[in-house]
């Protein structure tokens, strides 16, 4: 499995390699995207992202939990929890990526 991760600076150098916007154009146009989606998911609205997948805010009711190294019971408060489904098309493209 592969280290490497992609970053916002990776996101903004393949915009200008790919459409040719200046540098500093290219990073803020990846800040704006990037500023809309988080926007979008702190108000409780769905991100869907055709041929890529769909991220959504999820409601987790407050619950007890345990410490697993005591066992002793601990209350885990009520949050909000970002979650993210692949689309069918992002699924096999990764699985097609695993045979090579």
């Amino acid at each position: 499995m592969s280290e490497k991760t992609l970053t916002r600076m990776d996101l903004s150098e393949a915009v200008f390699r790919e459409v040719g916007l200046s540098r500093n154009e290219s990073a803020q146009l990846v800040e704006t995207v990037l500023g809309h989606i988080s926007d979008a998911l702190v108000d409780g609205e769905s991100v869907k992202i055709s041929s890529f997948g769909t991220f959504s805010i999820r409601d987790k009711a407050a619950r007890v939990g345990r410490n697993p190294k005591t066992g002793e019971e601990a209350p885990i408060p009520p949050r909000r929890v970002l979650t993210f489904r692949p689309s069918h098309l992002m699924k096999d493209r990764v699985d097609d990526g695993n045979k090579r």
